[in-house]
């Protein structure tokens, strides 16, 4: 037999082997059966949805970590368009077989290049190693699961807010473009049509310094105090202000004014090591008025 002959032989033969040595991938039992619910599934594009995620834990579970929920949002064509991935409120190495999980998070939608029809994806992973958990449902293959849908809406159906006074130019995550925020100074306004109807204006913010200190934000409608909010230093927060008809007023044009009872310039901070000559207050995220319907 020549050389090639034999090379030939020998590759013929493990062709022939190779499925006899290959492993079948194994079929784990899900440690879970989640599901997810939405407080409105027509989503105006930048408007807040309160979600409901909900963990019903199998008979067995054991988890060997604290593992992070996964949530994706994908558009028609199944391209990602943004995640809410988190930490659950209940760390799952404390979940137990048979317990029900159950929160509620508020989510803005991001103004995103795209409306119709998204599906949700949920999964568990580890922070740590990149593991995923098996769960319950319909899988596309990587142990995520789609468990919703939702309908994305034109951002133009939302209440135009404009943030006039007391606030700095808007600034983006070096990471994530998708992630935006304007810093206030000490005294910040914001006006928008009167929608002439009951409404609850959402404030998504935080106070992220190292040198930041507890701060006290009064909320004022036009010119009245509504409420006080507390602001506790590197704690992200959605407050909910309901804002009356009287609140509102009778006028066309209504003004919210954020006042805050502690700023900070970054570089004066002994040992700050900042160069940011600016006057800060409070990190906004989102702010949004919602009337009810």
């Amino acid at each position: 037999m020549t050389s090639r002959s034999l090379a030939l032989s020998v590759c013929l033969a493990a062709l022939v082997a190779a499925p006899a040595c290959r492993k079948k991938p194994v079929d784990l039992p899900p440690v879970a059966a989640p599901t997810i619910t939405f407080s409105s599934t027509r989503i105006p594009l930048g408007s807040p949805v309160e979600v409901t995620y909900k963990f019903q834990v199998a008979q067995g579970a054991t988890f060997d970590d604290n593992y992070t929920v996964l949530v994706h949002f994908l558009d028609s064509d199944d391209e990602l368009m943004w995640t809410d991935d988190h930490q659950p409120p209940v760390p799952t190495s404390t979940w137990k077989p048979g317990q029900t999980i159950e929160y509620k998070r508020t989510m803005f939608a991001p103004i995103y290049r795209y409306v119709g029809q998204a599906s949700v994806h949920i999964g568990l992973y580890s922070p740590k190693t990149s593991k995923r958990l098996p769960l319950a449902g319909e899988s596309n293959g990587q142990l995520e699961y789609k468990s919703a849908s939702i309908q994305l809406l034109p951002h133009s159906e939302n209440v135009f807010l404009l943030f006039k006074d007391g606030w700095h130019p808007a600034e983006t995550a070096a990471n994530n473009s998708a992630v935006e925020w304007q810093w206030t100074k000490k005294s910040a306004t914001i006006t928008f049509r009167n929608p002439k109807k009951p409404s609850t204006f959402y404030l998504h913010a935080d106070n992220p310094g190292t040198y930041a200190e507890p701060q006290v934000v009064t909320l004022k409608v036009n010119g009245q105090q509504i409420e006080t909010i507390p602001v506790t230093p590197h704690v992200e927060f959605v407050h909910k202000t309901l804002l009356t008809l009287a609140q509102l007023g009778s006028g066309d044009m209504v003004e919210v004014t954020l006042d805050l009872d502690k700023t900070w310039i970054p570089s004066q901070v002994p040992g700050s090591g900042s160069h940011d000559p600016r006057e800060l207050g409070l990190r906004v995220f989102h702010a949004f008025v919602e009337p009810q319907p």
